[in-house]
């Protein structure tokens, strides 16, 4: 008996069949991408379709087209105007910065509200007084403005201050005393040339009224002369440019301004305290 091994019969292995297949399909995707870069684009749809074909795949929209999405908010979507939500707490930077500018503004408002005050006081003090017409009182700011004509206040060409016109100035002297602020007088006149011997122009005529209305208020001994300035503007700012009898008429008067804001800082906050107190 022949006991000789048997010897099996030489062959190609089996995974080499698996590999070649795999390589044949590589081989076949290369030449395809190669093919795709020298097709157009409607040879390329073609070929897209007849892939998506042969793999099952099914597509509802061409290769040659980027797919869109829909959003059932937009379809429903309506645009309106915003109702702004009022918040519940009001909230305030703490800068420094910011902090200063509020304190100033503060302060402002305080010093507009403190000469609305002074003016009513003033208004006040005109209550009765048979000079009230020829008087107007406003404010700008932080000054308190006393306009007076001139009728029933000078006679024409004079400084001199008649009687009555002096008995109000004394009523407003007493007034005077108890109100914080520089005082200013100022006198106007018109621009028709002074025939007058006694006064060379409307400058010295002008001044000269100033002169005499704090001359009449500082006779009251409780008012600080250091708190008044006199000042004479002669035809400089009138009211009413035109040139007629009325508008020259208007612009001859005297004018008395309570400056709060340069008021000296220890005797103006007491005497602003004690007006708020009696308002």
């Amino acid at each position: 008996m022949d006991e000789r091994p048997v010897r099996k019969k030489a062959g190609v292995p089996g995974w080499v069949v698996t590999f070649a297949d795999l390589m044949s399909l590589l081989m076949c995707f290369f030449v395809l991408l190669l093919s795709f870069s020298e097709i157009d684009a409607q040879r390329f749809e073609r070929l897209a379709g007849e892939l998506a074909e042969a793999f099952g795949v099914q597509r509802d929209v061409p290769a040659s087209q980027i797919p869109m999405g829909t959003s059932p908010a937009l379809k429903s979507f309506s645009p309106g105007r915003p109702t702004p939500s009022p918040p519940d707490t009001i909230e305030q930077s703490t800068t420094s910065r910011e902090r200063h500018l509020d304190t100033g503004s503060s302060q402002e408002g305080r010093e507009s509200s403190q000469a609305v005050q002074v003016a009513n006081k003033v208004e006040a003090m005109l209550e009765g007084s048979a000079m009230k017409e020829r008087m107007q009182v406003k404010t700008e700011r932080q000054r308190v403005v006393i306009r007076i004509d001139e009728q029933g206040t000078f006679a024409s060409g004079s400084a001199s201050v008649l009687p009555p016109f002096r008995d109000l100035l004394d009523e407003m002297a007493t007034a005077l005393v108890g109100l914080p602020g520089i005082v200013s007088v100022d006198g106007h006149t018109d621009s028709v040339p002074i025939s007058d011997s006694r006064y060379k122009s409307n400058w010295a005529l002008s001044a000269a009224r100033a002169s005499s209305v704090a001359t009449a208020l500082l006779a009251n001994a409780e008012l600080a002369p250091e708190r008044f300035m006199v000042r004479g503007f002669a035809a400089t700012r009138p009211l009413d440019t035109s040139e007629t009898p009325e508008a020259h008429s208007r612009n001859r008067r005297v004018e008395i301004t309570i400056d709060l804001s340069e008021s000296p800082v220890a005797s103006s906050r007491a005497k602003l305290e004690s007006l708020s107190q009696d308002a």
